[in-house]
């Protein structure tokens, strides 16, 4: 894949097209990240209520100095 990617990016591409193309993996790759996260939602059986509570709590791991 970056091999595919650097050939496309060593074009003569106007400025307007890598935007474009940096756009297009950007969308492609959040809609494949929302996609996953509402496979695991619907797993859990998660609601609206657990989201809300997921926000309120502190869930980094504490650091511990030596």
């Amino acid at each position: 894949m970056q091999l595919e990617l650097l050939k496309l990016f060593s074009r003569d591409l106007s400025e307007e097209d890598l935007k474009a193309i940096k756009r297009l993996i950007v969308r492609y790759l959040a809609e494949k990240a929302t996609y996953l996260a509402d496979q695991v939602w619907e797993e859990k059986g998660w609601t609206n209520e657990d989201m809300d509570r997921f926000l309120e709590t502190h869930m980094r791991t504490p650091y511990q100095s030596k």
